[in-house]
């Protein structure tokens, strides 16, 4: 065969590692001159003005191309630059700024006066900052690690293959087992807990902003473990999910304007309506699947927040309803006056009269619902219906060729998890005291259903797991600025790249029937053989 005739000469990994980050290079010049080079800030009595800060520029031209190169590399499975640079960056960076981000007096030293004699130890002076390109450091060195695992695994055999994975799903399997009873532990004694001893930026830990965190954390791991029925037992694709829990929050809004209802004699008649609803919007989408069915409960979602919007006879419109009135103890209202004749709570068991009293209660309220729903779901999956699910979710034609009715079994999993959206939304309304269209938006949908996913469809520990990421975490960040997101962001690329199918995800039936080895026609026979 002549040159001519040969293929193309595949390129050099150096030579498109190089290009690859030159090509950054100029792109992080370009986006980072302006946006990160100039600052400007308003000091009091004085005119706007600006700050330079090519420094950052510089080190971002530095070491986002370096990261670019090493992943290059990765990709013609040349790893080991990779993990060496890769962990030592991470180390070394996110070490450091974690070190500043606690706020211990280490950091200060690391930090030398700009002098071209005697340069800075780190490359930003912001420790979160220097978290955050710690960050991307490992981002490189999961991406190698990943890379190599891949190719030693290719070279295995499939029952190879298939017996790690099964290891795994044995090790999610027994960890869920673990951290079951101690997340609930732990739920339960979290707003007792005293946080002196913690960084500053973290000593609100038993505050009443705080609790309302917890509150609001709760809330949507009850509408991830709802939605996991439909999504993750079911395999029913919804993206309309937070149309429920509207439902059930303005019929508790109207039940409580209009008739006078509490919230305890509303949340059975808001589960029932958001059930009602489940099945309203499974008749119509029996015959559909995957993104079909995804479309069509999209547009649900948004039909009933276009209904909240215009049926302002009702609904209230725009406005939406407010005066909702609030939880109360059991009958006993938490007011420092009540009513003559009513009892306070505060009076009830002898104590001062505090305001955060309610917030408490509301907390224990949502854990006990989350419990329920747990509860109900865990023995759910295991009674007929489950397996009916499971059995959907795996193959819907083998399923109706095993005589299961698809139609039954669809509209069961939509109607039980719209109720526990319906509870859940009663609960928002009576904690909130005012609903309106903007609080059940597409966004909401999506966030639940990123909780399902990122914790692993069908695990319910997976999916406290990462409604306390995705809610609790920007939380948590919030007193880092502008830099939550940022860091927010990290963790959930991190989460994909390294637990691609969930935190928590084992996809296996609740239900095995054990097989017995058949006895052969020798050994049936006595005396056979001999």
């Amino acid at each position: 065969m002549t040159r001519d005739q040969a293929g193309p000469k595949a390129p050099s990994a150096l030579v498109e590692a190089a290009k690859e980050a030159v090509f950054t290079a100029i792109l992080v010049f370009l986006l980072g001159f302006l946006m990160v080079g100039y600052q400007t800030q308003v000091l009091q009595g004085e005119q706007m003005s600006y700050v330079t800060r090519y420094s950052d520029v510089i080190w971002a031209m530095l070491l986002i191309p370096a990261g670019r190169f090493l992943l290059t590399l990765t990709r013609f499975d040349r790893t080991l630059p990779a993990l060496v640079l890769g962990g030592l960056g991470f180390l070394y960076l996110f070490g450091a700024g974690v070190i500043g981000v606690l706020e211990l007096p280490i950091y200060g030293e690391l930090l030398v006066t700009v002098d071209p004699l005697q340069p800075d130890i780190l490359p930003f002076e912001q420790p979160m900052v220097n978290v955050i390109f710690g960050l991307g450091a490992f981002f490189v060195f999961a991406s190698a690690a990943k890379t190599r695992r891949r190719k030693t695994q290719g070279a295995q055999t499939l029952e190879v293959r298939e017996a790690a994975e099964a290891r795994q799903a044995s090790f999610a399997r027994n960890l869920s087992t673990v951290l079951g009873p101690v997340l609930i532990g732990f739920a339960i004694v979290l707003p007792l807990i005293n946080c002196d001893w913690m960084p500053s930026w973290f000593q609100a830990c038993g505050s009443r902003s705080f609790v309302d965190s917890l509150i609001l954390v709760m809330t949507y791991v009850m509408l991830g473990w709802g939605l996991n029925i439909v999504v993750g037992l079911a395999g029913l694709l919804d993206l309309g999910y937070v149309a429920f829990y509207a439902v059930g929050a303005y019929t508790y809004a109207k039940l409580s304007t209009t008739l006078g209802l509490n919230f305890w004699e509303s949340l059975p008649i808001a589960g029932g309506m958001a059930a009602a609803f489940g099945v309203a919007l499974g008749f119509p989408v029996l015959r559909l699947r995957g993104d079909y069915l995804a479309i069509v409960t999209l547009g649900f979602g948004e039909i009933i927040r276009i209904i909240l919007i215009n049926w302002q006879s009702f609904t209230g419109g725009p406005n939406g309803i407010g005066n909702i009135a609030k939880i109360d103890f059991f009958g006993i209202p938490f007011e420092r006056n009540p009513a003559e004749g009513t009892q306070a709570f505060h009076t009830l068991f002898g104590i001062e009269f505090a305001t955060v009293h309610r917030v408490y209660f509301l907390y224990y309220v949502i854990v006990g619902l989350a419990l329920i729903t747990n509860f109900v779901t865990i023995r759910l999956r295991k009674m007929p219906i489950g397996r009916a699910w499971e059995a959907l979710r795996e193959d819907e034609t083998a399923c109706r060729a095993l005589g299961i009715n698809p139609t039954n079994t669809k509209l069961t999993a939509f109607a039980i998890g719209a109720m526990f959206a319906g509870f859940a939304g009663s609960f928002f309304a009576t904690r909130q005291g005012f609903v309106s269209p903007e609080s059940f938006t597409f966004i909401e949908s999506a966030v639940i259903l990123a909780i399902v996913v990122l914790g692993g469809m069908g695990s319910q520990v997976g999916v406290a797991l990462a409604a306390i990421l995705l809610i609790g975490l920007p939380e948590v960040l919030r007193e880092l600025s502008l830099y939550r997101m940022l860091v927010f962001g990290g963790v959930m690329v991190l989460i994909m790249l390294l637990r691609p199918k969930g935190l928590l995800s084992y996809r296996v039936p609740t239900i095995l029937l054990k097989s017995t080895k058949a006895k052969s026609p020798q050994a049936a026979v006595p005396g056979a053989g001999q």
